[in-house]
């Protein structure tokens, strides 16, 4: 879902500034003297953007309010998902734990991103990890980013990950999976002087 959301996000961003820019780029055209096509809303330096004779034009047909409202209202709801959507909370608050009796405990998201972060930080070679909880409740998944030592092999930082900070954290919260997204990445440290 969130693939879709930046995709949409930027595609709607892209043809909201490349329709304002191509309007707003013509009318200072026409404003500045340029000749205008005929099929074009201004044609003249002193022309007004819309004429009375445009404005009224539909007023007294039936089917025009209507359609303007629903126009209007569709675009206001557009715009007011996109805004929560933008908005919206990425992080879990909370995780569903199964208690085996019907019953279900919740834990508090950021105490096993904590946990799974100070986890992460003791593997060897790792000298830095932050944790993040996304997904639903019944189904979390971990983004977590690890800054590794220079001499650290990348394959062996994420298989110790694999079977040590996430098994521990998919076994405390009774998850069946708990699928993670690892950012690796080296600090940065200065070069040693040779002699």
């Amino acid at each position: 879902m969130r693939a879709v959301l930046r995709t949409v996000n930027r595609v709607l961003l892209a043809l909201v500034g490349l329709v304002l820019l191509a309007v707003g780029g013509a009318v200072l055209a026409v404003g500045f003297g340029a000749q205008s096509p005929s099929w074009w809303i201004h044609q003249g330096r002193h022309d007004v953007l819309l004429s009375t004779a445009e404005r009224t034009r539909w007023r007294g047909e039936g089917w025009w309010w209507p359609v303007v409202i629903a126009a209007l209202a569709v675009l206001v709801l557009l715009a007011l998902w996109w805004l929560v959507a933008v908005l919206r909370r990425r992080r879990l608050r909370e995780v569903l734990v199964d208690t085996g009796d019907g019953a279900g405990a919740t834990l508090r998201g950021r105490a096993l991103e904590h946990a799974l972060g100070a986890d992460a930080a003791g593997l060897d070679g790792v000298a830095h990890a932050r944790a993040h909880l996304r997904g639903r409740r019944t189904a979390p998944e971990a983004r977590l980013r690890l800054q590794t030592e220079p001499h650290v092999d990348p394959g062996t930082t994420l298989r110790d990950l694999a079977e040590g900070p996430l098994a521990h954290a998919r076994d405390a919260a009774a998850l069946p999976a708990l699928p993670a997204e690892v950012r690796l990445r080296a600090v940065s440290h200065k070069a040693e002087r040779v002699t």
